[in-house]
């Protein structure tokens, strides 16, 4: 847990993403990525560099994100996630116990069906997955850092399980793998790690039930800033969303310091953040649907919804989701916007 006078909250409204930036046309293929389910088993077909090439390509597209929001005025930084083909596949692949060699097939969140991988042994980290992005990210900025690890409860919900007699067992694994990467991401220099855990809000029954026992076991024992991020689904991929959260004030209760949730795209009514006293809110104020820039003038709309309900020391401001899916252009100008909404509130 973090203290009330951590760096994050000495400014008000800090600004951050919530993990993802676009990547550049020569480095990944943005039809193909766009026309298929963000993917859980790896799908190296995505990239237009050779693999020998591969990782000299990526730092140099991570710098070209790390620059951008510089520029544009971020005060917590990612590193846009551009290594990555989905936001969670490339740690729950890296994992032992999963048999990538023949996935299986589920129906998403969206209903589609999709490829996932099979579980057929213990779930355990072999080896630090995301170590050399912390360090790449640390090395090349001197504002605070932010990274994003998979959460347990999503990753359960993202695999065949061939293997434990329970999911629960299972997620408590994952949860075991992710609790000993998010130590040595703060080891490494991180300021803040979120847990993704869009699955939560998708299977909020289950969630109840094991979901944050799960999350509870990812957090055992760490010693750092943490996050967790809870949405209604890739705007690109999830054009209708609900109104409200099925599964947001159980987390009142749970060890993390930061709560992100999308209010943009849904209008979602913010009173449901009094049920969260003590968080901090991470609150999403770009709605990623449209290509359309927002202005500072709605940006500051946005986030003045939520001020009856949760006092400005609280709220961290960011997107609704990650950017991945929209054009780079795009994505500065409604950063841009978003960061000079976060100025004009300071002012008043």
């Amino acid at each position: 847990m973090t203290p009330a006078n951590s760096p994050t909250t000495q400014v008000l409204f800090p600004t951050c993403l919530v993990g993802s930036y676009p990547q550049p046309d020569w480095l990944i293929d943005h039809a193909k990525l766009s026309h298929r389910l963000p993917p859980r088993v790896r799908a190296r077909e995505l990239w237009r560099v050779a693999p020998e090439w591969l990782e000299q390509a990526q730092d140099d597209a991570t710098l070209l994100a790390i620059r951008d929001q510089e520029l544009a005025g971020l005060d917590i930084i990612t590193d846009g996630e551009i290594r990555r083909e989905s936001y969670s596949n490339r740690f729950a692949t890296a994992l032992e116990g999963i048999d990538l060699d023949n996935p299986a097939d589920v129906v998403s969140r969206s209903g589609e069906t999709t490829i996932v991988p099979r579980v057929i042994g213990k779930i355990r980290r072999k080896y630090p997955v995301e170590i050399r992005d912390v360090q790449f990210l640390r090395a090349n900025t001197t504002r605070r850092i932010k990274t994003t690890v998979p959460g347990p409860f999503t990753m359960s919900q993202q695999a065949q399980n061939d293997f434990y007699t329970t999911e629960e067992e299972m997620a408590l694994d994952y949860a075991a793998a992710v609790n000993d990467e998010i130590k040595d991401l703060f080891a490494a220099g991180v300021d803040i790690v979120q847990i993704d855990e869009p699955w939560m809000q998708a299977r909020p029954d289950k969630a109840r039930q094991f979901g944050l026992t799960a999350l509870q076991r990812a957090l055992d024992g760490v010693e750092g800033e943490t996050a967790i991020h809870l949405c209604f689904g890739y705007a690109a991929m999830v054009r209708d969303r609900p109104s409200a959260y099925s599964f947001l004030t159980e987390l009142a209760n749970s060890p993390v310091d930061a709560i992100s949730i999308e209010t943009a795209q849904s209008s979602l009514d913010c009173s449901v953040l009094t049920g969260l006293p003590g968080k901090t809110i991470i609150l999403g104020v770009l709605d990623l649907s449209t290509q359309e820039i927002e202005t500072p003038e709605t940006v500051v709309a946005r986030i003045r919804r939520a001020l009856p309900y949760v006092s400005r020391e609280r709220i961290m401001v960011a997107p609704d989701c990650g950017m991945k899916y929209l054009p780079r252009e795009v994505a500065l100008g409604k950063m841009k916007a978003m960061i000079e909404g976060a100025r004009l509130l300071r002012l008043n």
